[in-house]
């Protein structure tokens, strides 16, 4: 596996490397609050069959470049970044696998820039998080629907969430928030109960090793988390940028699969979305979206043959 810097919207970004070089380019986004290496277990398995897989830190994350400012996170700067990558691997289309916020951007890849995409696999966050009216402030709506301590909400206050966070630790961070697996949404109450006592032990998933956590740990404490935490606060602009693409259908080919257990398939009519007709409607070429039995958000660590699987069955068609 390489690791090396390219040069993204304005930033470096750090990406893994590994396959032939005149591969095919599988470009795998990570979403909240992982790096790069949520895809330990794809890059190398698509590397064995022919595929070149690339796997950035998203802006704020792990080794590539945080900026300061809220303001250069927004949905075209992360788009920017992706497309710049791809431009400097290849001027191919490539396949995109997103996962969490990854798959937020690889769904707005495919909105801006469709020309850049032979096909799509998202995890874990479906369309219904798309372009909607712009008038609308999300943070407000989320706000009324779950109350001041819905993560999302609780995201927006600026260095209060980042004391917190550095008030219970880094590594517990990583521990709570990798093996959390209530399927309902996720409430960080004030009084920071949701982390638990200090001296109590998390213990690790299967999937989840001590090593694992020591990578995460080491370059969260080295980068911080206020990178990952603007995508969020940017939820409320994106949604004004999106104006222009209100009514837009994804025309990509794409598969979509989901945890049983996933906070977001028991968000409020997710299910209904993913089930029902309105999601094909708004991704015509979309094949029957899938459920992973056993599984909760971190289905492509919790299940890692089993994600690989699915994303090999369905580029092999193109």
């Amino acid at each position: 596996m390489e690791h090396r810097k390219l040069r993204g919207n304005g930033v470096d970004i750090h990406v893994a490397i590994q396959g032939p070089s005149d591969g095919p380019v599988v470009l795998l986004i990570h979403g909240f609050p992982t790096l790069w290496y949520s895809w330990r277990h794809q890059i190398p398995g698509l590397a064995a069959l022919g595929y070149r897989a690339v796997a950035p830190d998203l802006r704020g994350y792990g080794d590539s470049d945080a900026p300061s400012e809220i303001s250069s996170y927004t949905c075209f700067h992360l788009v920017g970044d992706m497309i710049a990558v791809i431009s400097a691997l290849t001027e191919d289309k490539v396949f995109v696998v997103g996962h969490d916020w990854g798959a937020l951007i690889a769904w707005y890849l495919c909105l801006f820039r469709p020309d850049k995409v032979k096909a799509l696999v998202n995890l874990s966050v479906p369309f219904s998080f798309g372009p909607k009216d712009p008038t609308v402030k999300p943070i407000d709506v989320l706000r009324k629907f779950y109350g001041d301590d819905f993560y999302m909400c609780r995201f927006q206050e600026v260095g209060e969430i980042e004391a917190e966070i550095s008030e219970v630790g880094v590594e517990r961070v990583v521990r709570r928030i990798l093996t959390y697996r209530t399927p309902r949404p996720l409430i960080l109450p004030k009084d920071k109960s949701f982390w638990g006592p200090k001296d109590e032990t998390i213990p690790l998933p299967s999937w989840l090793t001590e090593e694992d956590v020591a990578y995460y740990v080491s370059k969260f404490q080295e980068k911080g988390y206020t990178g990952g935490v603007n995508y969020y606060r940017n939820f409320d602009r994106n949604n004004e940028l999106f104006a222009p693409w209100v009514g837009c259908k994804i025309q990509v080919p794409t598969k979509f699969a989901i945890g049983e257990q996933d906070l977001v398939y028991h968000f409020p009519g997710a299910r209904e979305y993913i089930h029902g007709p309105k999601f094909k409607e708004e991704v015509p070429l979309l094949e029957e979206p899938v459920v992973i039995e056993g599984a909760a958000h971190f289905v492509n660590q919790e299940k890692p043959q089993e994600i690989l699987q699915l994303i090999v069955d369905f580029i092999s068609k193109f």
